[in-house]
């Protein structure tokens, strides 16, 4: 009798497997399409708000306590499927930046796009222009650091090319002194860097009596020492240059300040407006456009951004290269633009722009 309890019972689940296996695929299907979407528009393959959002609202639809944090569980491994699943999938995409392996656009490409193929170019207007013409699905680019302010070669290219930005990563510079396997620290003699860092370590460098080189970016000095073999010298860079080029952490964060911080904007062929997803928190977007030759004409756009409620983080005017003595403005503002509030402040602001060009919308990582 036990035993005819037992097959029944198994037999039961083995019923319950069986709806459930279409509706795994179904599911599965459903991540594919969504990664073809985050594909398309530059995304990042993970939402953890959205995944938060899932288990949370999930848990709440079983009544047996003793089994919610089993089924909590079971939640977190399919979204863990779906999300390999989705950077299977991804895995041929192209993303172009700007520079070599190791360097920190390199490093902000790969961190947004886990799996991705990389593609290097040798500036920011070749990798923009491979974007624009397909032979990359996403680009990512430096538009701002915390010391130096706006990268302007690349404001430039967001106003007159076609690309937008859907997604913003920080990426902290933090330097490392990056020597041969087994080198000793205390004998290092040379160290190789961009100027940049080299004077972000400039009190490390000094302490230690070593002579500065400069080189055209971080990841080459990196790759120079590697070439050289010479263990009385360096490399400051990043700590992935060191397992890129096959050199040793010899010593971590030698950068006197800990604020230097770029963001990388990551371009691509469409704008995304989430009207599903309404987290506010941590929304941005950013504004370009130019005013008519007339007075106060400036001041009425940004009237008009104060009265939908909107506030300013960043604001700056750029030269126009094919009109003297011509500027657009640059507005990066908090917000969500995808709202009733963010449509009228747009129709507003049309007749008093020669240009108004909706660049970008997104969450910073």
């Amino acid at each position: 009798m036990v035993m005819d309890n037992l097959e029944d019972i198994r037999k039961q689940i083995d019923a319950i497997d069986a709806q459930m296996a279409p509706l795994f695929e179904q599911r599965m299907e459903l991540s594919r399409r969504i990664g073809e979407y985050k594909r398309t528009f530059g995304l990042e393959l993970r939402d953890i708000a959205r995944e938060e959002e899932i288990v949370r609202r999930g848990a709440r639809r079983i009544q047996d306590c003793d089994i919610r944090e089993y089924y909590v569980s079971f939640q977190k491994e399919v979204i863990s499927l779906s999300y390999d699943w989705q950077r299977r999938l991804n895995a041929g995409m192209k993303v172009a930046y700007s520079g070599v392996p190791g360097a920190f656009a390199y490093i902000a490409a790969k961190r947004l796009f886990p799996g991705a193929e990389l593609i290097a170019y040798p500036d920011f207007a070749q990798a923009y222009r491979a974007c624009e013409a397909g032979e990359a699905d996403v680009t990512v680019l430096p538009f701002e650091n915390s010391f130096a302010g706006e990268v302007s070669s690349v404001t430039d290219l967001m106003f007159a090319g076609s690309l937008y930005v859907n997604q913003v990563i920080e990426v902290e510079a933090e330097q490392f002194l990056l020597g041969l396997p087994g080198a000793d620290k205390t004998l290092i003699r040379k160290v190789y860097s961009h100027p940049q860092a080299l004077t972000q370590c400039a009190e490390y460098i000094h302490a230690h009596g070593l002579e500065a080189i400069e080189a055209a970016n971080t990841a080459l000095a990196s790759r120079r020492v590697a070439e050289m073999q010479d263990p009385s010298c360096a490399a400051i860079g990043a700590a992935e240059a060191a397992e890129l080029y096959g050199l040793q952490v010899l010593e971590q964060r030698i950068n006197t300040s800990r604020t230097n911080t770029t963001r990388f904007a990551a371009f691509s062929r469409m704008l995304r407006l989430d009207t599903v997803n309404k987290r506010k928190m941590g929304k941005h977007f950013i504004l370009m456009y130019t005013v008519k030759n007339e007075a106060g004409a400036l001041a009425q756009t940004l009237n008009i951004i104060g009265a939908h409620n909107f506030n300013m983080c960043n604001l700056h005017s750029r030269p126009m290269k094919e009109l003297l003595w011509n500027y657009y403005f640059y507005v990066e503002l908090d917000g969500d633009v995808a709202t009733d509030e963010g449509s009228s402040m747009l129709h507003e602001l049309g007749p008093l722009c020669d240009r108004l060009k909706l660049v970008g919308s997104f969450y910073t990582h």
